[in-house]
């Protein structure tokens, strides 16, 4: 019995030994599987664990956070397509090697690579993208780390500051044809580069000014662009100019002005052209070359469009009060053309402030025009069934196809000032707005020259048969109130009959 009773006692023992053993086992696994999850989690490494060392028991769990580390960070932090890293991955690559103050960050964009899923398809696209990502990868000049930022561009890190030949070297690797599913591909690479000795800063600030490089090289149309501090200078402008328009437009800094035409046939002035000015409080004047384009990108256009709009029917009903009857030209962008309910938004607005149709011309650019022609044309025709006059601005520089011209709704077209260039010095110069002017009229359109500065100029073109002018010649651009007081002595015969040399 005795004999029984310790045998028993020492089975129970040795159960308790190995479950403590066992215990103590998983518990310093556990451990251990933490510390290494922590390590790898920070350092974005892949998940690895010692198999031999493991439970048959822990196996199922070690496949699971195998799963779900692939599934986390492989998919928030890599781009699926390609395999590099995308913005998030850099980014985390980066702090943990801060702080940086050597090397060279250079962000490559795909010039309209668009146009390759357009025409042969996104599956197309996509295996472009997987070559041209592994052509980075095979450079020469080896970057240190690749990260794909978005659909076109690509980022390199590289220790040691590269010279501009090695850039243009580099450019030259990348731009060699390409031969995806038996179709040879060209394509053309800009450049935004960031030396790190010059302006290191934090990541995100880093990555800005990388920005900012490439947007350089995008505007200046140049294959290579490097930050400088001015760049900085120049954003921290359009960041003013956009954050205020709404605050401008409700302070009233933003007014209209009125540029007078002549029509050469009365001599009277039947008609003005409505432009925008801004007196910011501390920019000072800014040209609406530089403040519409940015309302255009960021979208605010419309807002500016439509406070344009009643500016102009409001000072309509008062000139109209007063007697002073003209038609006040607006000028569209391609953005108000996008819009379906244009003509039905700018008949409700005539209604409202019960000015008539015909008292208002809406110009477009010629340029804009052909961007959506079609769509664009039922717009016009929508627009021109309210009553209201159209006119194509800038004519001539916008590669309009003659074919679709003759088919376009409008009244009035305007020469750009810039054909004016060299008309009184160059028999050529002359004689290509002669032929402009000759095939607009033979199309059944009123004329008008925009940028006239002299009588000899004036003169010309009353020759050729043109029926308004626009410029400093005649009339600058006047204040409402300014118009108004000199509207009267507008209304005169500029050029008698004695004045223009018969044919």
């Amino acid at each position: 019995m005795n004999y029984f009773l310790i045998t028993m006692l020492c089975i129970m023992a040795i159960l308790l030994c190995s479950v403590a053993l066992l215990y103590w086992r998983q518990h310093r696994f556990i451990q251990q599987l933490t510390h290494s999850l922590q390590l790898q989690l920070l350092n974005q490494d892949s998940f690895n664990v010692d198999s031999a060392s493991t439970s048959t028991s822990l196996k199922p769990l070690i496949n699971v956070l195998h799963d779900l580390h692939q599934s986390s960070i492989f998919s928030t932090e890599r781009d699926k397509l390609t395999g590099l890293a995308n913005r998030v991955g850099f980014k985390r690559k980066m702090l943990s090697k801060m702080p940086m103050s050597d090397g060279m960050l250079v962000l490559i964009d795909i010039r309209q690579f668009r146009f390759v899923n357009d025409l042969f398809g996104f599956l197309f696209g996509d295996k472009f993208l997987k070559a041209f990502a592994k052509r980075i990868d095979n450079l020469n000049c080896k970057a240190q780390f690749i990260a794909r930022m978005n659909g076109n561009e690509f980022l390199l890190f590289f220790h040691q500051k590269l010279t501009v030949e090695q850039l243009l070297e580099i450019k030259s690797e990348l731009q060699r044809p390409f031969e995806i599913e038996q179709q040879p591909i060209s394509i053309k690479i800009q450049l935004g580069v960031l030396s790190l000795s010059e302006h290191h800063a934090e990541v995100s600030l880093m990555l800005r000014r990388l920005d900012l490089a490439l947007k350089k090289a995008k505007t200046l149309k140049q294959a290579m662009a490097f930050y400088d501090q001015d760049d900085d200078k120049a954003q921290y402008r359009e960041l003013l100019i956009i954050n205020g328009l709404p605050k401008g437009l409700k302070q009233n800094q933003l007014f209209m002005v009125f540029q007078p035409k002549l029509d050469l046939k009365s001599g009277h002035c039947k008609q003005v052209e409505a432009l925008i000015r801004w007196q910011h409080d501390s920019l000072g004047l800014i040209s609406p070359n530089e403040f519409i384009p940015l309302a255009e990108q960021t979208g605010m256009i419309n807002i500016l469009s439509t406070w344009v709009l009643d500016n102009v029917l409001a000072q309509q009903v008062k000139w109209r009060n007063t007697g002073v009857y003209v038609n006040v030209a607006i000028n569209l962008s391609s953005t108000d053309l996008d819009n379906p309910n244009l003509a039905a938004d700018v008949a409700s607005k005539l209604a409202q402030y019960l000015v008539p149709a015909e008292s208002i011309t809406i110009e477009i650019t010629e340029s804009v025009l052909m961007k959506s022609l079609a769509q664009t044309i039922v717009t016009l025709n929508q627009l021109r069934d309210i009553g209201v006059k159209l006119a194509i601005d800038d004519f001539g520089t916008g590669h309009s196809s003659l074919a679709y011209l003759r088919h376009l709704p409008v009244d009035e077209v305007k020469i750009d000032k810039a054909f004016l260039d060299e008309f009184e010095t160059s028999p050529a110069a002359k004689q290509i707005v002669k032929t402009s002017i000759d095939l607009a009229k033979n199309l059944g359109f009123e004329v008008t020259v925009e940028g006239v500065e002299s009588k000899t100029v004036l003169e010309a073109l009353h020759h050729f048969g043109v029926d308004t002018i626009q410029g400093d010649y005649f009339a600058k651009p006047f204040t409402a109130s300014e118009f108004e007081h000199i509207y009267p002595q507008l209304n005169y015969p500029l050029i008698s009959s004695a004045q223009i040399n018969q044919p």
